[in-house]
């Protein structure tokens, strides 16, 4: 199972992390985890080399964090709530491959 993970900070995606696989067919046959690893890979990189932003960004097999200050954050509000959406219905499609958590960042 693939675990998302959203801080907010009132309306805004202040970082996410995504970890796991979602295990819903063979590596490299699983369309769930393809649509997930796309979007994530997409948003971080609009961040990044699109918006310019700087970002503290960890990433690795199986896992991805990102974290934005409050300034880039906002500037990144629309991308991040994008990915939010995105990553929502596909755990409503797929429940058993993919969990959503919507938490309260903690500065």
């Amino acid at each position: 199972m693939t675990k998302a993970v959203f801080l907010f900070s009132g309306d805004t995606v202040i970082s996410f992390e995504l970890t796991g696989h979602t295990g819903a067919a063979a590596r490299g046959s699983d369309i769930v985890c393809s649509a997930v690893s796309s979007a994530a890979y997409m948003t971080a990189n609009t961040i990044i080399e699109i918006l310019k932003l700087s970002p503290k960004a960890e990433i690795s097999d199986g896992r991805m964090k990102i974290q934005l200050n409050s300034d880039d954050a906002q500037k990144a509000k629309n991308i991040t709530d994008g990915l939010y959406l995105h990553l929502t219905e596909l755990s409503r499609q797929y429940p058993n491959n993919l969990k959503i958590e919507r938490g309260v960042f903690d500065a």
